[in-house]
């Protein structure tokens, strides 16, 4: 279910399953599409699709997940909420550099590097990790 309250924040609930990934991209898109000053949305579409997998990964039961983009006049943040209180690995440290040959192992680092800031925090229900990106500013020509 989507729900947008103007024009912040957008709140969606995501199957806890590999198809929340696509419709996370697909909502922060098209919440991004509304700023006056465009952000990163690449970035944010592939920082957003990393907490949704790593949500799915390391959480267990069919506990929907929840998505909310807060577009801000500075930029974005986004959050996913997890049932599991359990914090995620330390995303402001996230340790040695992945194995090249290992298909995972990337996200926290992925989202530490790229997100201007990024955490977690604990809900009523689990967790929340989040991230921030800044507007983009325009290139002069």
């Amino acid at each position: 279910m989507l729900e947008a309250a103007g024009s912040s924040p957008w709140r969606a609930t995501l199957p806890h399953s590999v198809e929340a990934v696509p419709l996370a991209r697909a909502m922060v898109r098209t919440a991004l599409e509304h700023l006056d000053e465009p952000t990163h949305s690449d970035t944010a579409e592939l920082l957003t699709a990393e907490l949704v997998a790593n949500a799915i990964q390391h959480t267990t039961g069919e506990t929907p997940i929840e998505l909310v983009v807060e577009v801000l006049p500075t930029g974005c943040q986004v959050e996913v909420h997890d049932g599991d209180p359990a914090p995620p690995g330390n995303l402001s440290h996230p340790g040695t550099m992945p194995d090249p040959w290992q298909e995972d192992g990337r996200g926290l680092l992925l989202i530490s590097t790229l997100s201007a800031a990024c955490g977690h925090r604990a809900t009523d229900q689990g967790k929340a990790v989040w991230f921030t990106l800044p507007a983009r500013r325009a290139e002069s020509a």
